[in-house]
């Protein structure tokens, strides 16, 4: 017979409390399509936490961004341009905040648990604008040069770094993270058979 979880208050406050544990695996996914003629994501590092902020991205990629002008009745042509090289940290885990009685049941003629997690989810984004950097800045001829470029370009980084690591699988390993060191953290209180899934994530 299955109880619910309201038997298990060391359980939930035990996963709200984990430390952070840390290790680096370094992971390229394939090339992805980008815009603004930015050049494909490399994820350079991902580092595996155990805290449910499970998984870390870095994420560097170059944005090539050019304003094209015309002079002349388009008789003559020119650009401004700017190869701006992003670094950013994209982080996903679970919300343990967001567990309730009913995921967490215990059989008690057997000593089993089972523990349904929240959804992997995208936690953090952030653009490193310390290690960000300007790699040319080139203004043609006759060209006028748009001070705006490089807030166009840092703005374009922002806005795809997300979605470079949603492409790159950053949900899954968050994910099959988390549930790994749930296992692992509710056998050490004791429980020898533990089955922890999760619920889908959101589209």
């Amino acid at each position: 017979m299955l109880i619910r979880a309201g038997a298990l208050p060391l359980v939930l406050a035990a996963l709200a409390s984990l430390a952070v544990i840390t290790a680096v695996v370094v992971w390229r996914p394939s090339d992805q399509a980008t815009t603004l003629r930015s050049t494909p994501s490399v994820v350079t590092a991902v580092r595996d936490l155990a805290r449910l902020q499970t998984v870390e991205f870095h994420i560097e990629r170059v944005i090539d961004l050019r304003d094209q002008q015309s002079l002349l009745f388009g008789l003559i042509r020119t650009e401004d341009a700017i190869l701006f090289v992003a670094v950013g940290e994209v982080t996903a885990g679970v919300d343990l905040a967001e567990l309730t009685d009913g995921d967490v049941t215990l059989d008690r003629a057997t000593g089993a648990v089972s523990i349904r997690l929240p959804a992997a989810r995208v936690l953090t984004t952030r653009l490193d604008n310390e290690r960000s950097w300007v790699y040319t800045r080139q203004t043609g001829t006759l060209a006028q040069r748009r001070e705006d470029l490089e807030t166009r370009a840092r703005q374009e980084a922002e806005r795809t770094l997300e979605r470079s690591a949603m492409d790159g699988g950053i949900l899954a390993r968050a994910r099959d993270n988390a549930e790994r060191t749930i296992i692992a953290f509710v056998r050490s209180l004791g429980y020898e058979t533990v089955r922890v899934t999760s619920r889908d994530a959101l589209p």
